[in-house]
């Protein structure tokens, strides 16, 4: 997926054609994450499942049609949710500065400020992303790190995007934040090698833990990521992974390799001494990842349809 487009990205590229771009953004943001702090890991995820499917063009903003499935109704978009909050932000932005601003750059700027508003990091967002007008579900199916995946499957996704193994295990402490559904983990819990096993490389204390959230089969209960804090941006995931409780197979993925286990184990040591410095500059370079720009796509007037 090129890059060479993202030297286009500017960080004052509104400044003649909306100005007040950001501030609208984070206000009206703050309108729903402050009432309802969970939703700050979706809008979180939805910037993370917008650029690995496509690059960041906005296409997991786009409804189905017709004749097409959009990536909404992959199986690992369609726990998704804080849609309601893009629209009305983006029909703020609309009402000051009309046909200017992109969706794929408001997705960037409110992940951003959902982060920043639970007392996560602050990081600077280049600007200048245009949408893109195809959305295909079994794209999204396909190219999104699987929950399921091991340390060689997500080494892979992350480095055909141009993420190497340290964007990995930065990226993946996003999962301080938010929940998990029991149906992502129950073969962890109660068949993991078709036997009526145990995943072996969990916690068995976390096993029985889960197993009283999580009964067998189970399809609409959910669990927290990071229990006592899922609410709160902080470097907790590490100890948790380094004490193999990370919630999903692609969280214990990270003890598999060598460089993210170190990372893992760095945080843990330290306090997470560097983990909010190396989110922000993963955050940008994964925000990168195969922008249109320029004459490149259309500046959409609904997040969900093409115009």
């Amino acid at each position: 997926m090129s890059v060479a487009n993202s030297d286009d990205l500017k960080l004052d590229f509104y400044k003649k054609t909306c100005p007040s771009v950001e501030s609208i953004v984070k206000k009206t943001t703050a309108d729903f994450v402050l009432r309802a702090p969970t939703l700050a890991a979706p809008l979180l995820r939805m910037h993370f499942h917008d650029c690995f499917v496509r690059g960041c063009d906005g296409s997991v903003l786009l409804n189905s049609t017709n004749n097409n499935e959009a990536e909404k109704e992959a199986i690992p978009n369609q726990t998704l949710r804080g849609w309601h909050v893009i629209d009305a932000v983006k029909t703020a932005v609309e009402n000051k500065c009309p046909n200017v601003v992109s969706c794929s750059d408001i997705l960037a700027l409110v992940a951003r400020d959902s982060v920043l508003l639970i007392k996560g990091p602050y990081w600077e967002v280049p600007l200048g992303r245009r949408d893109g007008s195809i959305s295909i579900k079994d794209e999204a199916a396909n190219d999104l790190p699987s929950p399921f995946a091991n340390i060689t499957s997500l080494k892979n996704t992350f480095g055909s995007l141009g993420l190497n193994s340290k964007d990995l295990a930065v990226l993946s402490g996003g999962h301080t934040i938010g929940i998990g559904h029991c149906f992502a983990i129950n073969n962890r819990l109660y068949n993991f090698t078709g036997n009526g096993d145990s995943d072996p490389s969990m916690d068995p204390n976390y096993v029985a833990h889960l197993k009283v959230k999580c009964r067998p089969g189970d399809q609409t209960t959910f669990v927290e990521m990071d229990p006592g804090s899922f609410r709160t941006f902080d470097d907790d995931y590490y100890t948790l992974v380094s004490k193999r409780r990370g919630l999903f197979q692609s969280d214990a993925a990270l003890l598999d390799d060598r460089e993210t286990k170190g990372y893992v184990e760095l945080q843990r040591s330290t306090g997470g001494s560097t983990f909010f410095e190396d989110f922000r500059v993963s955050m940008v370079k994964m925000g990168k990842i195969g922008v249109l720009t320029g004459r490149e796509g259309q500046i959409r007037k609904h997040c969900a349809f093409v115009n």
